[in-house]
């Protein structure tokens, strides 16, 4: 049984699986054929943190392979309320195939997985952001071809995000340009990577972008950060991903976002709404690798080659 709780937690060669399978259920779910893989199984999402794409993307995805969802928020569930985390899980594994927490602390979702009998997936937490990375890489993918050898130029906060790029980078073999404010930088060991070889850091965000693949960044104040609203929106006024940083960057560079967006603070409008983003592709495509990541962690890798379409640029 294997755990989604962080980038890390899969390798290199298990991704090249899971972006071949959500490129085959991508195209069957274009095309209106159905893909079943999951009937009869049952996904408990429980959410601490609010959410649009998390919730859409993992329900409408479990119910697009014929499964079906429990969705449970802090105010209908015990978790970490009046029960311990671990009874929870222990309950909830029982009833249920898989597992889907988008939380605050790491730890806690660390502590639910211990104590589960089934696959528990990071829909969230204030320190990674797995599936969502997981969701850019693909969009790269379907867009440029392989990551590999690329450079993705991280704007902004040094937050669950930038920390899962750093994972993403060690594992797929990319470099990941990095430019945060004084005071907002990524922590190397809470990102969990073992040296700083696929990195670099820049003082000046414009430095970052010369030359990058990607361009890419987040919300100035997450979730769970709103009392700093005012002083990070002081601190991050230069970390504006505008048309000069994309010009800085190759001709041919992309522009992510995870979303949502608040135009005219993290990213200006005719960036996120111009000819190199794929914000909107990046968003779809959370369901798609969400549903080759949920049947890879319940079946195990689709041995039957013929139903696997290569993914080419």
């Amino acid at each position: 049984m294997k755990h989604y709780l962080r980038f890390s937690d899969l390798d290199a060669g298990e991704y090249g699986y899971l972006f071949e399978r959500a490129a085959l259920i991508k195209r069957k779910f274009k095309a209106y054929e159905k893909h079943h893989a999951l009937i009869d199984r049952t996904l408990a999402m429980i959410f601490e943190k609010a959410s649009t794409r998390t919730r859409v993307s993992f329900e409408a995805g479990m119910y697009q392979m014929g499964g079906s969802v429990v969705h449970l928020t802090t105010g209908d569930s015990q978790m970490g309320r009046s029960e311990p985390i671990e009874d929870t899980a222990k309950v909830i594994s029982r009833m249920v195939d898989l597992v889907l927490i988008r939380t605050y602390e790491q730890t806690k979702i660390e502590l639910f997985a211990e104590h589960s009998r089934v696959p528990v997936i990071n829909g969230l937490t204030n320190e990674f952001h797995p599936c969502q990375i997981l969701a850019d890489i693909f969009t790269y993918i379907e867009h440029r071809g392989s990551i590999a050898g690329k450079t993705v130029a991280w704007v902004g906060d040094g937050n669950n995000m930038a920390n899962t790029w750093l994972q993403a980078s060690e594992i797929l073999g990319f470099t990941v340009h990095l430019s945060t404010p004084g005071g907002y930088e990524v922590d190397q060991s809470v990102a969990g990577i073992r040296s700083s070889e696929s990195y670099k850091v820049f003082k000046h965000p414009l430095q970052a972008c010369v030359g990058a693949d990607l361009v890419t960044t987040d919300v100035w104040t997450s979730m769970g950060y709103e009392a700093e609203n005012e002083a990070r929106k002081k601190a991050f006024a230069n970390w504006r991903v505008d048309a000069e940083m994309m010009r800085l960057a190759k001709p041919n560079a992309l522009f992510m976002h995870c979303l949502p967006a608040h135009r005219g603070e993290e990213v200006d409008a005719n960036v996120i709404d111009g000819p190199q983003s794929v914000v909107w592709d990046e968003a779809e495509n959370r369901m798609h690798a969400q549903k080759a990541l949920m049947e890879y962690l319940l079946l195990g890798k689709i041995t039957d080659t013929t139903d696997i379409l290569a993914v080419v640029p």
